[in-house]
């Protein structure tokens, strides 16, 4: 009878495995940004991983095709469940389900890994942790202006320095106001001018104006068609596109000359105006927050203020070559989300970045945390004295610093080699002479990891024998802490 064949050990696409340092990372993120969230009074929510496929919205599975997008099963009792592809959708059904008894406005922030059945790439996962703060019941253009101030806040208590990230403010109904001025009235149309908006920063102003227009065609030859502006209207579009001035007062007076007269435009600049006020209040410079009116998010989706965070930094990838992060978080107004459940527009604001990407971001830059630092080893000579090693493994624990007895089989060199491996600090060695003498040995491994870049030879390293030394057993912790201050 033939052996049953062995599956093979592989990732499933898009999904991947994170060791220490990455979880470190990602761990030390949320646990930076949930401080700022709870400072400025939002509460934690949780919601569950799967919600009914019909609240999703956005990747609502038909008939035919139920696992479009999200990754779905069907229920005991034939519903469609699905996994959450963001942490928005179940808000605006938990807000739903509960506004009766919820405070108004309900501020909240989640965190948690989402799901989305798509085609993974370089950088593009099919799982992975995103971080959300929301206001639901507030239409005050301040509220917007408080998730910005949040939000940069949040960006650097995680790890990025101040003017390391800027968010660029537009709103929807300036767009919509562009497209009256400039006589688009097409839903089709507008789709296609704020795509074309959309590849400004990849085309640049001349790629734009071809794609307002007839078209353009690629350097591979591929034609796109265009949203077929006349020239003056195409002008007009590129004109507000370029009305960003830093300043935010300055950027206004000049959206108030392309888009000024149509009652949606002006109610977007007052809009503008009103989260200006209120981010010079919050102490909020205008270069951490400014208004862009170039960023187009959520076509279909925002429908009042939308920003954007993007990267200053100089980054590179893993070659070391420059390159150009882009954005690392957005949000804006979505005020009819909650209305897909109660028929009741429902005003709401948030912002969400994902922390695997910021954490990517803060590497590009030279800013990743280091690499997590393993235990302290306790070395294992003698397996009639295990014990004893036990017992001192507890008493470091007892201090507060992570420690572990070495449970393999191997010798000295093994054991060293193997809390070399795990980025120990120290490794504790108790002997036959130390037991009697009542001391202990203490490896300083990250003075030696240091010293081994410097020493020419391994003569050289013996004669030194970096950061070892015995000491009483009493002066044990306070030895370690000394090590693991300096590192």
């Amino acid at each position: 009878m033939s052996e049953p064949q062995r599956p093979e050990a592989r990732s499933p696409r898009g999904f991947i495995d994170r060791r220490a340092r990455d979880v470190a990372s990602e761990r030390a993120i949320l646990s930076a940004v949930s401080g700022v969230y709870e400072r400025w009074g939002f509460e934690p929510l949780e919601t569950g991983a799967f919600e009914y496929a019909d609240a999703l919205g956005k990747f609502l599975p038909d008939a035919d095709r139920p696992n479009e997008g999200v990754f779905a099963l069907q229920d005991d009792d034939e519903q469609w469940m699905a996994l959450r592809y963001d942490l928005t959708a179940p808000l605006a059904r938990f807000a739903a389900q509960n506004w009766e008894t919820l405070p108004k406005p309900f501020r909240r922030y989640a965190f948690g890994p989402v799901w989305r059945n798509e085609k993974p790439g370089p950088g593009r996962f099919r799982e992975f942790v995103q971080c959300d703060a929301d206001t639901v019941g507030s239409a005050r253009p301040e509220a917007d202006a408080e998730i910005i101030a949040m939000a940069v806040e949040g960006l650097e208590a995680a790890g990025l320095p101040t003017g390391a990230a800027l968010i660029k403010i537009n709103n929807r109904k300036l767009l919509n106001g562009l497209m009256t001025a400039a006589g688009v009235t097409a839903e089709a149309q507008k789709l296609a001018v704020l795509r074309a908006v959309d590849k400004l920063d990849r085309l640049g102003p001349d790629g734009v104006r071809l794609l307002l227009g007839e078209g353009r065609k690629d350097e591979s030859g591929d034609f796109t068609k265009g949203a077929g502006l006349n020239a003056a209207a195409a002008e007009r579009v590129l004109a507000f596109t370029a009305a960003g001035a830093g300043d935010r007062t300055a950027t206004l007076a000049k959206l108030a000359d392309v888009v000024g007269g149509s009652a949606e435009g002006d109610e977007g600049l007052a809009e503008l105006a009103a989260i200006d006020a209120a981010l010079t209040g919050l102490g909020v410079a205008a270069d951490r927050a400014t208004f862009d009116p170039s960023v187009v998010r959520g076509l279909e989706y925002y429908t009042g203020a939308v920003f954007e965070a993007e990267l200053l930094l100089s980054t590179t990838d893993e070659k070391g070559q420059p390159m150009r992060f882009g954005s690392i978080g957005g949000g804006g107004r979505y005020d009819d989300l909650v209305a897909r459940f109660t028929g009741d527009r429902t005003p709401a604001t948030g912002f969400s970045f994902g922390v695997s990407r910021l954490a990517a971001a803060l590497r590009a830059a030279g800013r990743a945390q280091a690499a997590a630092r393993g235990p302290v080893v306790v070395i294992a000579f003698d397996q009639s004295r295990m014990a004893d090693y036990f017992a001192v493994a507890r008493e470091i624990r007892a201090a507060g610093v992570p420690a572990e007895v070495y449970l393999g089989s191997s010798g000295m060199k093994a054991q060293m080699k193997y809390a070399d491996r795990r980025l120990s600090p120290a490794a504790v060695i108790v002997g036959e002479d130390e037991l009697a003498a009542g001391t202990v040995t203490v490896k300083d491994l990250d003075l030696g990891r240091e010293l081994a870049g410097k020493v020419a030879d391994n003569a050289a390293w013996r004669e030194q024998r970096p950061g070892q030394q015995t000491i009483p057993r009493g002066e044990l912790t306070a030895a370690l802490r000394r090590i693991l201050d300096a590192g």
